[in-house]
């Protein structure tokens, strides 16, 4: 059962209390879901009891109570336990691992990622400083990765080096308010296509098609963004692409970057460095692996919890931090720390044969790699499979 899965069971029992009478609100659209905090326990945690409290007019952990009696009659769910003021602890069926792990390598790197056009249209404005379009830029990806349609506007011309160093999509932009070009190239609303994929069943993609419109139409913007970080203190471009970007997108918009050649630097001191060795190493795993005869195939992986957790939270940090690459950047740490512990146990030692467990643990690593092969894309970093 993956995190959205989940927040559809979740909503499904304030629906039932609902319909049987104990609860007395309007079903939320959505039932947040998260790795448990400090003191929680279990796979998964929601605070959705304590959203609606106020509106049941009954305390949290009561309505908590309510939900959990329902939550124990749904399958593959095993355990629900409410702490501190009313959160739901979750455990699920030792499968959810697997279904997880088949949902990312069926996916790939658009996990996480939604279908079709969100209805959303988003005006991003900037100054022409290059943390500040590079910013405007990741923010950009992140949110057509969710479906919405982006227009960035500058304030002023943006070098031509950023363009060609660090990879920013200044042609899909306006300048300093000019909107005298009639057309301009769009990424717009995704389309289903249905593909025959040999290793997994023929499924529904979405793929990106540009369309030309006019932008001197008057549409109503939903989401009129303003993007102005901190400026950078140096420039970035010796740095190159992929250390530069990281610079300017891994520190919170309020706190000055650091340029320094420490991005460059192959240790475990340097995050990137550890973002990027976390998935050369799972490409490097699977390609041992393959040497040895065997391949991936999710499974239950003990010992793998905290991964497991992080990579079902993936669809939820791209969903929540659209403006906030720093957070994406984060979230990519958090991912690699976990990984990689459990990749020297990936490969049968010495004599020992490969078994499921083996497996299990292969495919796990190939979505982690994936998550950070996808999360990389996004903030416009590259993820080499040789480091």
């Amino acid at each position: 059962m993956t995190p959205v899965e989940l927040s559809r069971t979740v909503l499904h029992a304030v629906r039932r209390a609902v319909d049987e009478g104990e609860l007395s609100v309007t079903v939320p659209e959505r039932a947040v879901v998260t790795v448990p905090r400090p003191g929680g326990c279990g796979d998964y945690a929601t605070n959705i009891a304590l959203q609606l409290a106020r509106a049941a007019g009954q305390p949290p952990r009561r309505v908590a109570e309510i939900l959990r009696a329902r939550l124990l009659d749904e399958d593959r769910v095993t355990d629900v336990v409410v702490t501190g003021p009313g959160f739901l602890n979750l455990s699920l069926e030792s499968t959810a691992s697997a279904d997880l792990v088949e949902e990312i390598l069926s996916r790939g790197l658009r996990y996480g990622h939604g279908v079709g056009f969100s209805g959303t249209l988003v005006r991003l404005r900037c100054p022409a400083e290059v943390r500040a379009v590079v910013v405007a830029d990741t923010i950009a990806r992140v949110r057509r990765s969710q479906g919405d349609f982006v227009r960035v506007d500058y304030d002023g011309r943006p070098a031509p080096e950023w363009q060609a160093v660090l990879g920013v999509d200044i042609d899909d932009s306006r300048i300093g308010g000019d909107s005298q070009a009639a057309t301009a190239s769009r990424r717009g609303p995704r389309a289903l296509v249905d593909i025959d994929d040999s290793r997994r069943p023929r499924t529904l993609v979405d793929i990106d098609i540009d369309i030309d419109i006019d932008i001197d139409i008057d549409i109503d913007i939903d989401i009129d963004l303003t993007v102005r970080p901190a400026p950078a203190p140096a420039d970035p471009l010796p740095l190159g692409r992929d250390a530069a970007r990281w610079a300017l997108l891994y520190p919170a918009a309020h706190d000055r970057p650091r340029i320094s050649r420490d991005h460059l630097v192959q240790r475990e001191t340097n995050p990137l460095f550890r973002v990027r060795y976390a998935h050369a190493r799972t490409r490097a795993l699977l390609r041992n692996a393959a040497d040895l005869g065997f391949h991936p195939e999710p499974g239950p992986v003990r010992d793998g919890e905290a991964l497991i957790a992080l990579l079902g939270d993936h669809p939820r940090v791209l969903a929540t931090a659209q403006d906030t690459p720093d957070r994406l950047a984060r979230h990519l740490l958090a991912v690699a720390d976990a990984t990689l512990p459990l990749l020297p146990a990936v490969l049968p030692l010495g004599e020992e044969k490969p078994s499921a467990a083996h497996r299990a643990r292969l495919a796990l690593a190939e979505a982690a790699g994936t998550v950070l092969a996808g999360g990389l894309s996004l903030l416009g970093i590259d993820a080499p499979d040789h480091l």
